[in-house]
């Protein structure tokens, strides 16, 4: 019987570049899936150029029981800056809700319609212009504004007997102890938009010159100190007049000898009459 033999058994090493090629696949895909966020996030926060809205303006006049906001803006045309597919208009009240409107990116203007105040409280509002690149904004300004709607309550003062539209009547003997009855008060102009006054700019220059007008033109143009982001005056002149219980037609002692609201008076006269 002849001796048994074992077997011999031969044992492979692997290669050593298979472990190599293993480790470069790695190396790829982590540098791929590094790249793929990378450009994600980049194109969620581009930081190249964009077209920013400039030089936003409101105009605002009482139309009925509503305010006429008219916004104007520019654009603008920054080099390697990409155009806005369209533009995005805002106009709000403080503590409501905001009308939108998407406009063409060509379009430098439009008028909205939002709710009057009622007599005797300001409306404070916002208008604001950005960018719409696809789905995302950019460069949106904001602009400030106010509306001013005088009461016409109790009689501010004595009536001026003397500016008396009726003749006749303010001739006629009266009691000197008894005055005059108003029966109503008239307020002239009966709404105006006044800028804010930002940072009190307006305040320190009154302050600074307490025997000087504001005024360039009334209601229409200030100092520069009290001109406001639309370009408009920061403070606003009321002027008050009553009609008596006889029918006549006065100013208030506050309205007068001044030019101004001898100007709204006369055009609130001749309203009577035609």
């Amino acid at each position: 019987m002849s001796e048994w033999e074992p077997e011999e058994v031969v044992i492979t090493k692997p290669r050593p570049w298979g472990k190599f090629l293993l480790v470069g696949l790695l190396a790829v895909a982590c540098a791929g899936g590094v790249w793929f966020f990378r450009e994600r996030l980049m194109n969620a926060n581009p930081s190249r150029p964009v077209v920013v809205a400039e030089q936003v303006r409101s105009e605002v006049t009482s139309s009925g029981d509503s305010l006429e906001i008219v916004v104007s803006w520019q654009f603008t045309d920054s080099a390697g800056a990409p155009q806005p597919d369209s533009a995005r208009l805002e106009v709000g009240l403080e503590g409501s809700n905001p009308s939108v409107v998407i406009l063409p990116a060509r379009q430098r203007s439009d008028t909205l319609w939002i709710g009057a105040p009622p007599a005797g409280e300001t409306a404070m509002g916002h208008s604001c212009v950005s960018g719409v690149h696809g789905s995302r904004l950019s460069g949106e300004s904001c602009t400030p504004w106010q509306f001013v709607r005088p009461a016409a309550g109790t009689p501010p003062s004595t009536p001026a007997r003397g500016d008396s539209t009726n003749k006749k009547a303010a001739a006629r003997p009266t009691p000197a102890a008894k005055a005059p009855t108003v029966l109503r008060l008239v307020v002239r102009p009966s709404g105006r938009q006044v800028d804010p006054d930002i940072d009190g700019k307006c305040a320190k220059w009154q302050r600074g010159n307490p025997g000087l007008a504001v005024w360039l033109r009334v209601n229409e143009t200030a100092v520069p100190e009290c001109t406001g982001p639309n370009g408009k005056p920061t403070v606003a002149q009321f002027c008050a007049f009553a009609v008596l219980q006889d029918g006549a037609r006065v100013k208030t002692e506050n309205s007068t000898n001044n030019p101004y609201c001898e100007e709204l008076y006369q055009a609130w006269v001749r309203e009577r009459f035609t």
